[in-house]
């Protein structure tokens, strides 16, 4: 059920009850509104839910994108290193 099904199924559930005897009326508009209320911090906390989601994928993304430098430097090095090595063992 998407956003706008919710909100129209609500409304038709709040004019439904708005027609129900005075009595009667108080308990369900009091449900009705805690639902409403869990909805709503429902969706700010799905919200927050994919910003920390989109967040976490930027870090991982720049994580892996170091990670792929170091590997690359440390090849680079290795083989400097390499040939320091090749170089003084001809030099004897």
């Amino acid at each position: 059920m998407n956003e706008q099904d919710f909100q129209k199924k609500l409304g038709e559930l709040m004019a439904q009850i708005g027609e129900l005897p005075e009595a009667d009326r108080g308990p369900l508009e009091a449900i009705a509104d805690e639902a409403r209320t869990r909805h709503d911090k429902m969706r700010q906390t799905i919200g927050d839910l994919q910003e920390s989601l989109d967040y976490l994928r930027l870090s991982v993304k720049y994580l892996v994108f170091d990670l792929e430098a170091t590997r690359r430097e440390n090849d680079y090095l290795r083989s400097l290193l390499e040939k320091r090595a090749a170089d003084s063992d001809g030099a004897e």
